[in-house]
Formats: structure tokens, sequence, C-alpha cells
């Protein structure tokens, strides 16, 4: 009896291994057909860089990766779409430590401006506890905007020039679970991993975010600005 426990474990053991490699293949042959529809480049690995972004997303966690790149020029802007996971380890009363995974479709493109970090998502659970204990979000003239979206940025100056009416008016329309970052001259709007079909919304997401950029913007933080 306990050997055919044993052998049962290691048969349900491999199973789930080879489960989890034919999905994680399938996934990178439908991401590379993907990316040849759009006009892509793709990669399985992150051969650019993509981690090294200056987002707070890409530091949460106590281990982080990205895998399976899409990038090149989309509907005339500069474009980058990949997987992004991190992970939290936590330990039990026995001593007995696991790792808990949260995984992410993102994408990103980039202006000509240098912009301060923001980060712009829709209000939950734990946003509201961090206001109602002191950790306030920055706050503008609408009421509606405030009540559905959590903006953080060192800059209130920045953040009101980057947000006008015009992108409050546009995020309100947006999907609920897309959040969004502004760092330098990157832009990212990110949301739970999504299978390779679905993929279009985000990308024509992120296009859009990039297309409400106020005017302002470029003139108060563009290489003409500065120079």
């Amino acid at each position: 009896m306990g050997l055919a426990i044993i052998l049962l474990f290691v048969v349900v053991v491999a199973a789930g291994v080879a489960v989890s490699y034919y999905l994680k293949q399938k996934r990178r042959q439908e991401l590379a057909l993907v990316a040849r529809q759009l006009g892509l480049e793709y990669s399985p690995v992150d051969a650019l860089g993509c981690l090294g972004l200056p987002f707070a997303l890409f530091a949460k966690g106590d281990g982080r990766g990205i895998e399976n790149v899409l990038w090149g020029t989309w509907q005339g802007i500069p474009l980058r779409e990949f997987d992004y996971w991190y992970y939290e380890e936590s330990t039990d009363s026995r001593g007995n430590r696991s790792k808990t995974y949260y995984r992410f479709s993102c994408t990103v493109t980039e202006i000509e401006a240098y912009c301060s970090s923001l980060r712009v998502e829709r209000e939950n659970l734990f946003t509201s506890i961090a206001d109602h204990i002191g950790l306030h979000d920055i706050e503008f003239e609408s009421e509606e905007f405030n009540h559905e979206f959590n903006v953080k940025g060192e800059d209130r100056k920045f953040a009101n020039d980057f947000i006008d009416a015009r992108m409050m008016q546009w995020l309100l329309t947006t999907e609920h679970g897309f959040g969004f970052e502004v760092s330098g001259k990157w832009l990212l709007c990110y949301g739970k991993r999504r299978a390779p079909l679905e993929l279009v919304p985000l990308v024509g997401t992120v296009k859009q975010f990039r297309e409400h950029v106020p005017r302002v913007v470029y003139e108060l933080y563009g290489p003409r600005a500065s120079g």
C-alpha cells in the first residue's frame, strides 16, 4: 500500500509538470502568432531588460521576472508587451515557507517628455484602508474621479498637469482591471495576465493612454523645456 501511494504521488507530480510545460509552450506559440499578426518581434525571455524599467510594479514582492516579450512599432507608436510576475514569501507557524505568485500582462510605450513617477489605479479595499490611516492619495477637482481612482506621486503639480479633465474623463471609461504608471519617458498599462488572443484591448488602451497625455506635459517636461 505504501509503495502504491508513493507511485501515485510520483505520477501526479509528473503529470502536473507535463501539463505546466505544455501550457507554457502553448502560450509561447500563441504569443509568437499574435506578435506576427501585430507586426512585432517576439522573444520568450526578457531580451530588452524590461524588468529594469522604473515602475513601482516592478519592485513588488520578494522575487520577480519578465518573459514572453513582444516589441516593435504598432500603429505608429513604440510598444512593448510582456508577461510579468512577482511572488511574496511567507512562513507558517511550523516554519514551512511558501510563495504566492501574482501574474500580469503589461504594455509599455514612451513619449518625448521626462515625467515624475505617478501611479493611477482603481480604488480597492487596500487603497481605501491606506486612505483611512492617513496615507492619502492625490485628489482632483472631480469627485467622481477621486471616488474611482487612487493616484500616488511625489510631485503634485506634475500630477495635476498630467491628469487634466480630458485624461480623467478617459480614465473613467477604461476597464476596471487596468492600472497605469508613468515614469521618465515611459508609460505603462497593466492588468491580470490575459490569454494571448485577449491582449488587443490592453495594447489599445496604452495607445489611448499615450494619446491622452496633455500637450502641457510636452511643453513643460519635454526635451525643449529642459534644453
